[in-house]
């Protein structure tokens, strides 16, 4: 009988599937084949931990276990594979009668009952003489793969090509409410096993960009205007995600001044996408003679900018 699946990983009874699926990771990785070729010990740990891991990843498998309807190797515990109940502290109950089963209050199907004893399964799976099935062999490791997206690309949900360890290519379809940490999963993409292969598990790490930042689903930017830009208005060119567009920069804008551009932020997962919030920033030449002539010229009169802040 295999050992206990929770104490296979390390986790205990009432640990949630994050937990299970983090404690089985680890240790794949440990003891990954690959990774200790001269290790034999270690594939035959290799092999216990990831049949725990499908196991407890099967909630009416694991559910079974825990209620002791089946033991670690996923066979009935009960004698013959029917009528007794596990009680507490793992020993057999009877649910009624003398002889120690509980054949029901109706006639039973003796039938079903040697046809059990001789090795029929009516599910499908292994069997042995006394009708109990086995465990199926173990898929393959899950393979973890990090792919770096550009901020561009992951705002837009561009497909992104990954190469596989077998040196097969995939292009990956980003889903809404995509970020760094991000997990997908490619089905039947994984390591191989008896039972087929494992999954690959891809992890997002969106690069930082050198002028947008991220805030929620909304793209920030502070955006450089001129002088005349912001005393006259008008419009200017403006990066985003999708390329560059045109934004109507109003008469009188002081440094600091938000815009927003609708829409042009990072895929929610109800649909729509954030936006982008433009700052604008004007930027004053180091040495000007014309404009220091101007300013020398022109009287503010009493207005005080900073009469806001009590100075």
């Amino acid at each position: 009988m295999a050992a206990d699946p929770y104490s296979v990983l390390g986790v205990a009874r009432g640990a949630s599937e994050a937990d299970i699926k983090k404690a089985y990771r680890k240790l794949a990785k440990e003891l990954h084949p690959d990774r200790n070729k001269d290790n034999p010990k270690a594939a035959e740990r290799f092999s216990q931990v990831t049949a725990a891991y499908d196991l407890l990843t099967d909630k009416d498998k694991r559910a079974q276990f825990d209620r002791g309807e089946i033991d670690a190797d996923g066979n009935p515990t009960a004698p013959f594979g029917f009528g007794a109940g596990r009680g507490a502290g793992g020993s057999y109950r009877s649910a009624g009668g003398t002889s120690g089963f509980d054949f029901g209050t109706e006639a039973s199907d003796f039938g079903d009952i040697f046809e059990g004893l001789f090795g029929r399964s009516g599910g499908g799976g292994f069997t042995s003489g006394f009708g109990r099935r086995s465990a199926p062999p173990p898929r393959g490791a899950d393979a973890a793969y990090r792919l770096r997206v550009s901020f561009e690309d992951a705002a837009g949900l561009k497909p992104q090509r990954i190469t596989l360890s077998d040196g097969k290519t995939i292009d990956l379809k980003l889903r809404a409410g995509i970020e760094t940490g991000t997990q997908m999963r490619l089905a039947g993409k994984g390591e191989p096993g008896p039972g087929g292969p494992g999954d690959a598990i891809v992890t997002i790490d969106i690069q930082p960009h050198r002028f947008f930042k991220r805030e929620g689903d909304n793209v920030l930017l502070d955006l450089p205007v001129t002088l005349k830009e912001a005393v006259e208005g008008g419009k200017v060119k403006v990066p985003t995600v999708d390329g560059p567009v045109m934004l109507n920069v109003p008469a009188g804008s002081s440094s600091g001044k938000a815009l927003r551009l609708k829409g042009k932020g990072f895929h929610r997962k109800g649909g729509d996408r954030g936006d982008q919030l433009v700052t604008l920033m004007i930027d004053i030449p180091a040495d000007d003679a014309a404009l220091r002539a101007f300013v020398e010229g022109w009287d503010a009169g009493n207005r005080n900018p900073r009469a806001g802040l009590g100075v």
